[in-house]
């Protein structure tokens, strides 16, 4: 099936979608602090979305149980909100899907708890920098190759591992809609991009090798070898002149700005 040409009414109520996404996580950056549970984190999201008149899009989705992906230090994505608290040091990937009015948005932010070391902390900007790399080549006329050649030669050249298992993925009426959007590839290869389409790019990149496994849970992605990962993830729209960002991080930003 190819992916789906959206108009742009209908883009229109993605990006509503993506920037209460966007709200979310700015609540979730005011409460990131060395000993918050991470289940905490997860009840307020919940009900902050369904607040805004929002559908917490993950809590069910294939029988996963949470609002929020929360993934803290070497998990990688998809992790289970826990008892867990934060620490100084951690770092945490919270993946957000929200449904509004039919239609849904879908953003990622990995955010420092405290401070980090100097690499991990690297590793957070390096991967932020590879998704708009990415978010550069994805125009009419390019293929999905090309986002995802973008984003591996960019982490790669600077010693990060590029997770293959997992990618990016059209979005807009579903969750998970074509095309597949690899962190990785050739360019000239893949889709091909035309106005109208609507993706999510989020690269998952480690500090270490690329390796992954899941966990008992049967959710929770991990690198192997322990070393941490990040991921950032926009959802946009092809535009005629390239594309444009539906989702935001300068609500986050600016609260951790602040902090």
């Amino acid at each position: 099936m190819s992916p789906r040409i959206y108009t742009e009414q209908e883009i229109e109520k993605i990006r509503v979608s993506a920037l209460l996404v966007g709200d979310t996580l700015a609540e979730v950056a005011k409460m990131i602090s060395p000993g918050v549970k991470t289940l905490e984190l997860d009840r307020m999201a919940e009900d902050f979305i369904r607040a805004k008149g929002g559908i917490p899009a993950c809590k069910g989705y294939e029988g996963f149980p949470y609002t929020l992906c929360i993934s803290v230090n070497q998990v990688v994505v998809h992790g289970f909100p826990s008892e867990y608290e934060l620490k100084e040091g951690d770092i945490v990937s919270v993946d957000c899907v929200i449904e509004k009015d039919g239609f849904f948005g879908d953003s990622a932010y990995t955010f420092m708890v405290g401070q980090v070391d100097d690499s991990v902390r690297q590793l957070l900007e390096d991967t932020k920098a590879s998704l708009y790399k990415g978010i550069e080549q994805a125009r009419a006329g390019n293929r999905t190759g090309d986002i995802g050649n973008a984003v591996q030669s960019y982490v790669e050249e600077k010693g990060y591992g590029v997770v293959r298992e997992l990618c990016g993925h059209g979005v807009g009426a579903h969750m998970h809609e074509k095309p597949d959007v690899l962190n990785y590839g050739r360019r000239g290869s893949g889709c091909l991009l035309k106005k109208g389409m609507v993706i999510a790019i989020e690269p998952m990149i480690t500090l270490g090798k690329r390796n992954i496994g899941v966990a008992k849970d049967g959710w929770g992605i991990f690198t192997l070898d322990g070393k941490p990962a990040a991921h950032f993830e926009h959802s946009l729209t092809i535009t005629e002149h390239g594309n444009e960002i539906l989702s935001s991080f300068e609500k986050v930003e600016n609260i951790l700005k602040d902090k």
